[in-house]
């Protein structure tokens, strides 16, 4: 039983005892709103010596030199979804949710400067304001996460809503409240909408504005439409889609940057991903913002689902971009974490 349901301290053994019927009805009206507790589940890593599989030397991709990667699975049925993955300052501590409203924590486990496994992870669900599942309110595809401080918000594709937990103070056992978004954001596709969120901190433009981001809701001309939700120039602005890309995660860069990561998939070509930088600064209400192309993969290198990227700077000071796929807990598909550093020429 949890902690919270105490029965204010009373002993509860002796009432259970003594009153039987009355006692069995309380405690399955308390087992009904306990808060669901977290589940330490074990991780396997396969580490991925080479990102290239036509050329297994080759180590630089554009602007990224590939450092490590994993193929994760575990024996924990809930494992895999990936859809959103955030780390610690020094890439070391993880928070991950998958796309069927599940947390993930744990810790990445390095050899140098190779990831080489993960440690101490945990697993429990998403939790509503009445503190039971979010799933159980038929809010699925939990796609995107961020964090502004200790406050963490989570984006639900399917019904386009944003969600808002003290993850600071009470971890993965923190309750989620619908924060207020935009009109137009409600409106986005039913499978394409909330894809990404970037919580903007203070010292760079749009420092605490919510920036979010969708899959594939198109404006007229048929660009990608994201929001600024919050800060002192809120609205609507779309980043240009080339080459039918869709967008699957962002994160920001130490100097201010956005990084988009993108993916497409054909029958014909396969997977393809891509990673394009845009200043902060150019996302303004009423643009059209676009950027250069940093990476470029396709099923010739070692990826899959590629749908969350986060940025920290290791201790020597380089960025490392790390990616994470989710693998839809299909048999034919993987889980895999990559990592990368930036070079900046």
């Amino acid at each position: 039983m949890a902690g919270s349901f105490a029965l204010g301290g009373l002993a509860a053994a002796p009432f259970f005892s003594q009153r039987p019927a009355l006692a069995q009805s309380l405690k399955d009206e308390l087992d009904a709103h306990a808060v669901p507790a977290a589940e330490r589940i074990q991780v396997r890593a396969r580490p991925i010596d080479s990102f290239d599989l036509r050329d297994r030397a080759v180590r630089r991709f554009g602007a990224l030199q590939f450092r490590s990667g994993l193929v994760l699975t575990s024996s924990f049925r809930g494992f895999g979804g990936l859809s959103a993955l955030r780390l610690d300052p020094k890439g070391e501590r993880f928070v991950a949710i998958s796309d069927r409203g599940t947390w993930f924590t744990g810790r990445i486990v390095y050899d140098g400067a190779a990831m080489s496994g993960l440690a101490d992870v945990e697993a429990a669900p998403i939790l509503g304001a009445d503190g039971q599942p979010l799933t159980k309110r038929k809010w699925y595809d939990s796609e995107s996460l961020t964090f502004d401080g200790s406050t963490a918000y989570v984006g639900y594709e399917r019904i386009n809503q944003i969600v808002k937990l003290d993850f600071g103070h009470d971890g993965v056992r923190a309750r989620g409240q619908p924060i207020i978004v935009p009109p137009g954001l409600r409106k986005l596709p039913n499978n394409k909408g909330i894809e990404s969120l970037v919580a903007v901190p203070k010292g760079l433009p749009l420092a605490g504005t919510l920036i979010a981001i969708s899959e594939r809701g198109l404006d007229a001309d048929r660009n990608i439409v994201g929001f600024l939700i919050g800060g002192k120039t809120p609205g609507a602005f779309a980043i240009r889609r080339t080459e039918d890309f869709d967008i699957s995660d962002a994160a920001l860069l130490p100097p201010g940057d956005l990084l988009i990561l993108e993916r497409k998939f054909s029958w014909l070509a396969g997977v393809h991903i891509r990673i394009r930088r845009i200043p902060l600064a150019s996302l303004v209400p009423g643009t059209v913002v676009d950027g250069p192309a940093l990476f470029n993969a396709d099923l010739g290198q070692e990826i899959d689902n590629m749908e969350g990227i986060d940025v920290h700077r290791d201790a020597s000071g380089e960025t490392v971009l790390t990616l994470v796929s989710d693998d839809n807990f299909s048999m034919l598909q993987r889980t895999l974490l990559l990592q990368f550093t930036l070079i900046e020429d």
